[in-house]
């Protein structure tokens, strides 16, 4: 069995921040998210999987566990890596191999872990690190290797010699360890070191001391050694993330005339010839269909979207609209909201949680909750389902073809039968059978010479 080890134990002092560092986000998923998504996409089980943490322990579990995620380590006092990775004994000993890897380190790619392995195991190494070639290696540990280009060992920027310092290729804090290996290794890490810490890769040079083989995989992803510790970290991250995603996009046939203010998050999903427009942002499970138009300004999380529907100034969440739909301007889509094929939504409408069949068309400045809306049913201006009553909410259920008349209030629990038409500026109290017209108004009331009466009252 091969597991892997995600240390997330900083607390990310300098992210000013009430919340652990690997809970920082980048485009909105949690840094640990990331990397949890990855080492999953690459093959490992919920159960191999054990985060390390420290403090904002509760917070991380729960993050985790809304993930499916729950074998946690605590690290209650920070010694080092090499002490995080000692916490996880217990996930060591039922292992083959052992993958370390940091929570705040979000590029790591499942390819990159995958192909590591497989070098790890083919090359017969008891430690494999991975590592990586940067433009700028200031501050990295270098990777030494001898005239034949074989691994020597890591050393840190403050130890480099002036040729040494030149190197480009770093240590990414990725590691494949040989379990018995690296069980064996970490009791014999010491603190004789600046920090009176147990280094991680320390064990490096007790595994080949021990005549074991060490070996490197340089990974083409060189993104996998960025991390966050401040806020400036963590936007120049984001700027990556946000660029990597649209450009992945575009490859899959999607169209940008301006990424101005578009934010796409990295599990979203959209078909060939969308056009998303500038200030929009996807987030979430979100799906959007084939040519369709997004935005501008609109905000659709964790929604699934059909083929060429159109979506302007909208947001929505949690929902499902179908194909040929139309919607907004200024329009809000809330939660278990179903928008059916061929349906037109106008500007200033809000629904939520209801079924709008198929052609219906809501034109303007209405309310529809808790609803379940027929074929082809028209809405005049300013109509509102009245789904509460301060203390229950109730549903409004309207049949294929029924018309709305403008300002009509639909106090629920009602039901409008087929090709029904409620009068405008009724108020429906009871259920109207189908093929009928309700007026439910009151008597008009006239009061002669009220302008004139009320002038006089004024000057008075």
């Amino acid at each position: 069995m091969n597991s892997a080890i995600i240390l997330a134990a900083g607390e990310g002092t300098r992210m000013r921040s009430s919340q652990p560092k690997v809970l920082c986000r980048v485009l909105e998923e949690p840094m640990l998210g990331w990397v949890l998504d990855s080492v999953s996409e690459a093959g490992f089980s919920a159960e191999n999987i054990g985060v390390v943490i420290g403090s904002g322990a509760e917070q991380v579990t729960e993050y985790m566990n809304k993930k499916g995620f729950s074998r946690t380590f605590l690290q209650a006092q920070r010694k080092g890596t090499g002490h995080a990775v000692m916490q996880a004994m217990p996930l060591i000993v039922e292992s083959e191999n052992v993958l370390v890897l940091y929570g705040d380190a979000p590029f790591i790619d499942a390819q990159t872990i995958r192909a590591s392995l497989e070098v790890h195991k083919t090359s017969g190494n008891s430690v494999t690190v991975v590592t990586a070639e940067v433009g700028d290696p200031t501050g990295y540990g270098r990777i030494i290797r001898d005239k034949n280009g074989d691994f020597l060992c890591i050393t840190e920027q403050k130890d480099c010699s002036e040729a040494q310092l030149a190197v480009r290729e770093i240590n990414s804090g990725v590691y494949w360890f040989s379990a018995a290996a690296l069980a064996k290794a970490l009791p014999q890490l010491g603190t004789a070191n600046a920090n009176g810490e147990y280094y991680l890769t320390d064990t490096i040079g007790i595994i080949r001391a021990a005549g074991l083989k060490a070996g490197i995989f340089r990974a083409e992803n060189s993104d996998i050694v960025l991390g966050a510790n401040t806020r400036a970290n963590l936007l120049a991250l984001n700027k990556i993330a946000r660029e990597r995603v649209i450009e992945k996009h575009m490859a899959n046939g999607v169209e940008f005339i301006c990424t101005d203010g578009i934010i796409i998050g990295k599990n979203v999903e959209i078909g060939a010839e969308t056009l998303i427009y500038p200030n929009t942002i996807l987030r979430g499970s979100t799906r959007i269909g084939t040519s369709c138009v997004i935005g501008p300004n609109s905000l659709i999380e964790n929604t699934e979207v059909g083929d060429d529907t159109a979506l302007n100034n909208v947001q929505a969440y949690d929902s499902k609209l179908g194909n040929n739909v139309k919607i907004g301007p200024f329009v809000h889509i809330r939660p278990g909201t179903t928008i059916r094929d061929g349906v037109k939504i106008g500007d200033f409408v809000e629904v939520k949680n209801s079924d709008i069949g198929e052609k219906t068309c809501i034109s303007h400045l209405t309310y529809v909750g808790d609803s379940d809306v027929g074929q082809d049913v028209n809405f005049g201006c300013g109509c509102v389902t009245a789904n509460y009553d301060g203390i229950n909410k109730f549903r409004t259920v309207i049949g294929n073809h029924a018309f709305i008349g403008c300002n009509t209030n639909l106090v629920a629990p009602v039901e409008i039968g087929e090709n029904a038409t409620t009068g405008a500026g009724s108020t429906i109290t009871g259920n109207v059978p189908a093929d009928s017209l309700a007026v439910e108004r009151t008597d008009t009331k006239i009061i002669e010479h009220w302008e004139k009466n009320s002038r006089r009252k004024r000057k008075i």
